[in-house]
């Protein structure tokens, strides 16, 4: 008996590649044709060198704690992709992308989806039963790239919506961190202020027998109040961090709380701008693949983390289903940028979807780049000024204390 290479496409329609043993090539073909397949290629497989791969490292090893990221998958379906574009089989190619894996749990992802690759299931349905590692553009585009033949295609073009929505990502947070990192600074430098300088300062100016001017008792007052309650205005801040994030558990909660994000004055333009850039981005690749339009808009809805911009995007789908055309729901979601309808608009008339999309893409991640430097740029300086007139404060209070008392004498 021999093994050989299968390239077939299922009774379903599907393209699929596995391995099955004959004793010769005819007769495995023949076997094949009664079941239904039509047969595209049929070769011998070469004898396998499974050697090591990271999933073979022990239970107990350090490596295991790392999960499997968005990275790991994408850095694996780019290098599945130009393996296949390259004439390597199918499950060669899934093998290598399990043996060059960054950690065992990505080389273990990659295994079961090569197991069941080889157990004659389609990559698509093998992506599916790990959706939550692969996700859902990989599993769509894989489904489409084996009905067209064209399977690298469509994989590479999941890892360059993956790596569109991961560069928004890291825009957003570096956005958002800067400024937690200064303010959280800043608070720092006051509570060090309150609770350490502002005593000793107090003492020595009572020591001297004279009354303080009013800035200096408001800042002595000040301190007092904040080292007698520091544990309870903690405790308050954290119940009220902890009810905001136990909030999000629930549906309507966390929709009320992603569209007051959306409204805050400079945070909300860029979550706009992220939200539609991520969602054209993502329906240029996948219409442009072959996904049908209402699979395209349900894929993309499930990408946006602002579940008010999952919701409206939810809704645009129902409109269309019931024969709307895709820009005018679009144009009532006020969310998103008003180009977004505009540009649906005329990719609708011109037959250019996918095109109009990518545009609109490029234009709103350009504008994204922009405002998360101007708001870098905006916070730095404002940062400085609060922690400035916080110090300022405490030097041109104690030293009006000084003069008083000096005069005093």
């Amino acid at each position: 008996m021999k093994e050989f290479t299968v390239a077939a496409i299922a009774p379903d329609g599907a393209r699929r590649v596995f391995l099955r043993t004959a004793e010769t090539a005819e007769s495995l073909a023949a076997a094949l044709r009664a079941e239904g397949y039509v047969v595209l290629s049929i070769d011998e497989a070469a004898p396998g060198e499974d050697g090591r791969t990271p999933a073979d490292v022990p239970r107990w090893h350090p490596s295991w704690i790392k999960g499997m990221t968005k990275f790991d998958v994408e850095m694996g379906l780019r290098q599945l992709a130009s393996m296949l574009k390259s004439g390597i089989t199918l499950l060669a190619a899934l093998k290598t992308v399990s043996a060059q894996a960054a950690s065992p749990r990505a080389s273990l992802a990659w295994r079961r989806v090569a197991g069941k690759v080889y157990a004659g299931s389609s990559v698509a349905e093998a992506l599916e039963a790990d959706v939550r590692h692969f996700g859902d553009v990989a599993v769509r585009l894989a489904e489409v790239g084996e009905k067209s033949g064209e399977l690298e295609k469509t994989l590479s073009r999941a890892a360059d919506q993956m790596e569109a929505r991961r560069n928004l990502k890291t825009a957003v947070l570096n956005a958002v961190m800067y400024p937690l990192v200064a303010i959280s600074m800043a608070a720092a430098v006051s509570a060090f202020l309150v609770v350490s300088v502002i005593p000793k300062i107090a003492d020595f100016l009572r020591s001297g027998n004279a009354d303080l001017p009013a800035m200096t008792q408001m800042l002595v007052d000040v301190s007092d109040w904040f080292r007698a309650n520091a544990l309870s205005a903690a405790a308050w801040l954290a119940a009220a961090v902890a009810m905001w994030f136990v909030a999000r558990m629930n549906d309507r909660a966390r929709e009320a709380q992603d569209a007051f994000l959306l409204r805050l004055p400079i945070a909300g333009r860029i979550l706009r701008l992220s939200g539609t850039a991520l969602f054209a981005r993502s329906m240029q690749i996948l219409t442009e693949s072959g996904v049908t339009l209402l699979d395209s808009l349900e894929t993309s809805a499930r990408l946006l983390p602002n579940r008010r911009l999952r919701l409206r995007i939810e809704n645009v789908r129902s409109e269309v289903m019931r024969g709307s055309t895709l820009s005018k729901p679009l144009s009532a979601a006020s969310e998103f940028m008003p180009m977004l309808s505009r540009m649906a608009a005329v990719g609708e008339k011109t037959g250019s979807l996918p095109e109009a999309f990518g545009e609109t893409a490029r234009f709103h991640e350009m504008l994204l780049a922009l405002a998360v430097k101007r708001f870098g740029m905006l916070i730095e300086p404002v940062m400085i000024l609060i922690a400035g007139g916080i110090v300022g404060f405490v030097y041109v209070a104690f030293f009006m204390a000084l003069f008083s008392i000096a005069g005093a004498t």
